[in-house]
């Protein structure tokens, strides 16, 4: 028996990153714009970047508060009241390594083998193996494609529940696709978790990046104090933090010891120098984040416009996040296309197969970057599009 024959099965079934083996294959070609990665191209501000170098300096570097610091704490906390006009306590937060970090503790509180956990496809693939590694089984509800939008059948979403289901997971605005749940929506998911006494995690990471307004709709606005909601949340997005592996779960309040014990056998806390950046950017921050929506929303015009104008693609402007989720006529195997993309026409591209299996043919663009490389981008792919049969 070899030594991974040892290993527990779920781990072993984790399955590679379609994204990742992409940027493997091109990752440092000459030349190529990289659209692969969920992340812009700006870095953290320096205001952030001092308030850690500050606390740094002056010898923050000691272990530290499991929850996160109370300044943070306290700051995240006014920024959810500020933004959803809803009372909320810091002893309803705590921070995490990531948002990844974040959904990794919820799933390990609320489920393990032989549960399920329902959740809106496609979808930023790291959910659904984390969820494996749990033991728990991730039941995929897809998006319909109309053509023009997707949109969510919530009658799929009810015949997924079954006496195992645990939780449903919803990300919205949502990566890949865009798709941002109505208000109506919200509370009609609300409303099945309500009859089924199970969870909503809403994963409502991109909510800034919102194109018809200054959010997205939030379950933040049908909640009452007795539901069974957990949010996850990152300052990766909204503040160019993504290398900073900062996050934060909303939860009720009587999970403090529990959410506090989980992170106490993970990561055993964030390390404090890190948080002090964390309440720079949401302290501060609002003026880079209302200047970051402005230049991703004129991206997504110069992305989406070049592309339809060649007849050949099936795409439409996204709602919120900053992703571009296409098919172009002809592709049926995305990760090909991909890997012929990055070295035919030098732009980095995201398989579709990496977020669902009903995805295969498509491919995901990050349009938030610099708008001359959004245009040069476009360009090419539409060039490289033109050339095939």
């Amino acid at each position: 028996m070899s030594h991974l024959q040892r290993l527990r099965p779920a781990a072993l079934a984790a399955p590679e990153s379609g994204i990742v083996a992409v940027i493997n294959h091109a990752r440092g070609r000459d030349g190529l714009i990289p659209l692969w990665a969920g992340e812009g191209d700006l870095s953290t501000p320096a205001f952030i970047a001092e308030a850690a170098a500050e606390a740094l300096r002056s010898g923050e570097t000691f272990y530290t508060w499991q929850r996160g610091i109370p300044e943070l704490r306290q700051a995240i906390a006014a920024y959810t009241e500020r933004l959803y006009a809803r009372p909320t306590s810091p002893e309803r937060i705590f921070v995490t390594g990531s948002g990844m970090h974040a959904i990794q503790l919820v799933l390990t509180a609320l489920a393990g083998e032989g549960d399920e956990v329902v959740f809106v496809s496609p979808l930023w693939p790291n959910f659904a193996a984390a969820a494996g590694i749990t033991g728990a089984r991730a039941v995929e509800v897809p998006l319909d494609w109309t053509g023009e939008a997707w949109s969510l059948d919530l009658d799929r979403v009810r015949d997924a529940i079954t006496p195992r289901t645990k939780a449903i997971f919803v990300n919205t605005p949502n990566n890949p696709t865009g798709w941002t749940a109505d208000e109506g929506t919200i509370r009609a998911i609300l409303g099945l978790a309500r009859d089924a006494g199970i969870f909503v995690v809403a994963d409502e990471i991109y909510s800034r990046f919102f194109y018809a307004g200054t959010r997205a709709p939030s379950f933040h606005d049908a909640m009452t104090d007795e539901d069974a909601l957990i949010f996850v949340n990152s300052f990766s997005k909204n503040w160019a933090m993504t290398g900073w592996r900062v996050g934060w779960i909303e939860a009720p309040e009587a999970f403090g010891q529990l959410i506090e014990n989980l992170v106490q056998y993970s990561n055993s806390g964030v390390a404090a120098f890190m948080q002090r950046g964390a309440v720079a950017a949401i302290e501060h921050g609002e003026p880079f984040i209302e200047s970051q929506v402005t230049r991703a929303a004129e991206a997504r015009r110069i992305f989406t416009t070049t592309l339809a104008a060649t007849n050949r693609v099936s795409i439409a402007p996204p709602d919120g996040a900053f992703y571009a989720f296409f098919a172009i006529d002809g592709v049926s195997d995305g990760m090909q296309a991909a890997l012929r993309i990055a070295d035919e026409a030098l732009v980095g591209l995201a398989p579709g197969a990496a977020f669902a299996p009903t995805t295969q043919g498509h491919l995901r663009a990050c349009f938030h970057r610099r708008l001359d490389q959004v245009q040069e981008s476009a360009n090419r792919l539409a060039e490289w599009i033109g050339r095939q049969p």
